[in-house]
């Protein structure tokens, strides 16, 4: 009898619905790359510098400080070009990420599908050999698209004028309050309006930026329903009001309906409105800062605009102002005159350079193509897609015993929504952080929360556009698989992580300075330290 060939999709389901992927990650015992240099391996050689070259060049080490100068040359590792290899290549088996895996929640940071056509426009040698110091005339082609993308954010914003200089979200927040400062001592109010108000469940960016810069912060709290209370946003108000710095949708995903009279409120008390738009992907096409009252605002364009998040760079934070404040943008600018762009020198009410010269042109670049890509209809697709998708999976996972989703009840969300684990928790003994530990052994990615932890048991979940519905069921398996672990095995969702490299920390070395570093040299240094001082001890 002749064997007989086997349906192997049919091992795939089960009843008609998907099973659980097997997924093992690798694990490699990889060591630190200083600890795999090996002295006079060489991954490439440097040509010796010509004489011609050199004769031009002169003593380039001449014209520098002594101060600056290296008494030995730097201890880099020394590996040839196959190590260098594999030692990235397993550590990149070893990550969790949008290209692999089904990342959804990174709630608060949008993390989507960045399309590979953006990255080859910014690796082409036309754009990744350019120099900030070239001379206007040879960067035309990437001074055009600057100009373009601030066109763009203004039409996205309703706002008048755009800088593409910060290099992150923070960054942008923090450029806005320079703004306002700028502004304040122009009108003579620096000093005496310095109250800030914002949410606690707006970005702790918005807060921070805000004392950086000397303000003190006053904070609203949810009401009853869990949006930003009025009430208490009317007893902050005073003379001292110098701005409302606000999230909205807040990171509950809550959209504050009530927003414009928040900012008329502020606006008849003297102060300015600043919008946080880094939770901007489900309002794309569809709201404006301008026509909510605000006065600054800033968008994400390593997340709302498709480009990587890249761990917090680069990135882009594009801020815009109203008319009545674009004198105090970051410069330069690029200005387009008689058919020709230029960089417009910084003027003098101008808060000056926020960052080296004009920004992440490379994310410029990718954030443009995508905006381009999509055009106008496309970007309030991506919103509506982007809001579809958390209210499904928002339905689906309140299916599952033991997650419950705090304020605004009965209410939608908009791109994303915070939810508790509070009740689970309860019945169970496992948190929150445990349950994105052992759902990354099924290559699932899970956020938590950033603090302060109001919302007990914590996780944001964020879909953005970039998942279809079987991605989406995918997620919502792998988190009611877990969540019926922890009620029926809850020591093995306690000892997990099983089938990844991960592994739990003992979060209490972060109290104590003298057991970690950052760096190699500081962790070579405290080894040493450590060892004398265990030899003195003797």
């Amino acid at each position: 009898m002749s064997a007989r060939m086997q349906d192997i999709s049919s091992f795939r389901f089960s009843d008609g619905v998907a099973n659980l992927r097997r997924y093992h990650q690798a694990r490699w015992d990889e060591p630190v790359i200083f600890e795999l240099s090996c002295p006079g391996e060489r991954g490439i050689l440097v040509p010796e510098v010509e004489d011609a070259v050199a004769v031009v060049a002169g003593d380039v080490v001449a014209g520098l400080p002594q101060g600056l100068r290296r008494t030995a040359p730097p201890a880099l590792p020394e590996l040839s070009q196959n190590r260098v290899l594999r030692h990235y290549l397993r550590l990149s088996q070893q990550n969790l990420g949008a290209d692999l895996n089904v990342d959804i929640g990174q709630g608060t940071c949008t993390m989507k599908y960045n399309p590979k056509i953006n990255e080859q426009l910014a690796r082409n040698s036309r754009m990744a050999d350019l120099h900030p110091l070239q001379d206007t005339d040879t960067v035309q082609g990437i001074l055009e698209i600057i100009h373009r993308m601030e066109a763009i954010i203004r039409e996205i914003s309703g706002m008048d004028a755009v800088s593409l200089q910060p290099r992150s979200g923070s960054h942008a927040i923090y450029a806005n309050f320079a703004v306002l400062r700028a502004h304040q001592e122009a009108v003579g109010t620096a000093g005496v309006r310095d109250e800030v108000i914002t949410t606690i469940f707006s970005h702790p960016s918005d807060a921070a930026c805000a004392k950086l810069l000397g303000y003190k912060v006053i904070t609203l709290y949810p009401d009853a329903a869990g949006y930003p209370d009025i009430e208490a946003l009317r007893a902050a108000l005073s003379p001292r009001t110098a701005a409302l710095i606000i999230t909205n949708p807040e990171d509950t995903g809550i959209f504050n309906f009530r927003i414009r009279e928040f900012t008329d409120m502020v606006r008849t008390a003297g102060g300015l409105c600043i919008y946080d738009q880094a939770n901007a992907n489900g309002l794309l096409g569809i709201t404006r800062a301008r026509e909510a009252g605000f006065d600054m605002c800033h968008f994400n364009l390593h997340k709302t605009f498709g480009t990587p998040h890249a761990c917090g760079g680069p990135a882009v934070g594009a801020m815009a102002v109203t008319a009545q404040l674009a004198r105090y943008l970051p410069g330069p600018r690029v200005a387009f005159d008689s058919g020709h762009y230029r960089l417009e020198a910084i003027g003098p009410d101008s808060i000056g350079k926020v960052s080296a010269f004009l920004g992440a042109a490379n994310i410029i670049l990718r954030a443009y193509a995508w905006v381009m890509n999509l055009g106008a209809d496309g970007l309030r697709e991506v919103a509506e897609i982007a809001v579809l998708n958390n209210n499904y999976i928002m339905t689906e996972l309140l299916k599952i015993r033991g997650l419950s989703l705090p304020y605004a009840l009965g209410r939608r969300r908009i791109e994303q929504a915070r939810y508790s684990w509070e009740q689970m928790s309860a019945d169970t003994g496992i948190h929150s952080e445990q349950i994105g530990i052992r759902a990354a052994d099924f290559g699932v990615h899970y956020w938590t929360s950033h603090h302060p932890f109001v919302v007990p048991e914590p996780a944001t979940i964020e879909p953005t556009e970039s998942y279809s519905k079987a991605d989406l069921d995918e997620f919502v398996s792998v988190m009611r698989h877990v969540a019926n672990e922890a009620y029926e095995n809850p020591e093995h969702v306690r000892s997990a992580p099983h089938n990844c490299p991960v592994h739990s920390i003992d979060g209490s070395v972060f109290d104590d300075p003298a057991r970690w570093a950052v760096t190699w040299r500081g962790y070579q240094r405290k080894l040493r330290a450590q060892e004398q001082k265990g030899q003195e001890t003797k």
